[in-house]
């Protein structure tokens, strides 16, 4: 069983990425990779994407990714991909992508309308059809790109024969949207992010500036559509939990309050990964090395694919 995770290399990892891509596969045989193409499509600024991919790769292995088992890899470092992407497009019908919200919602918040970011589910598609994966751990948000994945393979499978896998999502429910300091999905898009390697006084600031009502101190505060709860049930133990819910409901701890304790929780769950991450970065030559064998490892595995599609659309020499 094959899972299969990609992450932006436009900024440090936030706990949105953390809790809704990496720690649902960390643990099984997965292939990860830094997605600098699609970067392009954003505010990815020239000059700094090579050290943003290496700080994600950071980021990863300090959360748990095992270079020696998994795959990490820089998508950059797989051209074989815009190949089977071209592939991908001559069966990909223009309705298709025009349905596709994500497109809509980021040239809606200011993104120029390229043709990047209209195909960049194709080349999504080509991201996860490439490695022959089983499984595909995505946000609700999206899950819309793993379905158009699936169907694009699928009208090539019947164009061409049985070709691809169709892989399966995996919504992790526990962690739905993981909401941001303004209350939307955290996103480094809407630069509304808890970064989980920030300086210590950064990320309590930004703790601290987390919107909230104007509910007194005295009075019970919301649990449901909160910011801060959303954030507070995906850490610490369950008696932990439960005592700060009994806090909201209760009244008499002001929002003030409920942030220090939320800032207290986020550092202390996080502190073992800094620590990590602070050790992976003192041996840069052997990060460099992880980076090479992981790029070498997924081009094999995507030649083997391509070995498939070339013979079935009469491309093999």
């Amino acid at each position: 069983m094959r899972y299969l995770s990609g992450i932006q290399p436009t900024g440090r990892l936030h706990l949105g990425n953390y809790f809704g891509m990496i720690r649902p596969a960390v643990e099984r045989e997965a292939y990860y990779f830094l997605a600098d193409y699609h970067a392009l499509t954003g505010a990815a600024e020239p000059g700094k994407l090579a050290g943003l991919a290496q700080d994600a790769f950071l980021d990863l292995l300090a959360c748990g990714v095992d270079p020696e088992k998994a795959v990490v890899f820089r998508q950059s470092a797989v051209p074989e991909v815009h190949e089977l992407a071209w592939y991908l497009s001559t069966v990909t019908p223009m309705g298709l992508l025009e349905r596709c919200h994500s497109y809509k919602d980021k040239v809606g918040k200011g993104l120029s309308p390229s043709h990047g970011l209209f195909a960049y589910p194709v080349l999504m598609a080509a991201d996860i059809l490439l490695y022959d994966a089983d499984r595909v751990p995505v946000g609700q948000d999206q899950k819309q790109h793993l379905e158009v994945a699936r169907d694009i393979a699928g009208k090539f499978n019947d164009k061409y024969g049985p070709v691809f896998k169709l892989p399966e999502s995996i919504i992790r429910e526990e962690a739905g949207v993981v909401p941001g300091v303004d209350g939307q999905k955290m996103s480094k898009s809407y630069n509304n992010t808890l970064e989980l390697f920030a300086p210590e006084k950064e990320l309590r600031k930004a703790i601290m500036g987390i919107k909230t009502d104007s509910t007194p101190v005295e009075a019970p505060k919301a649990v449901e559509g909160s910011t801060l709860w959303g954030l507070v049930r995906l850490m610490g133990t369950e008696a932990e939990r439960a005592e700060y819910r009994g806090r909201m409901e209760k009244g008499g701890t002001g929002y003030g309050d409920l942030k220090k304790s939320l800032a207290d929780l986020v550092l202390r769950e996080f502190e073992p990964l800094r620590k990590k991450r602070e050790e992976l970065a003192s041996d840069p030559v052997r990060v460099e090395r992880w980076m090479k064998d992981g790029a070498a490892k997924a081009r094999k595995t995507a030649e083997l694919v391509l070995q498939r599609v070339r013979a079935a659309v009469g491309t093999k020499p």
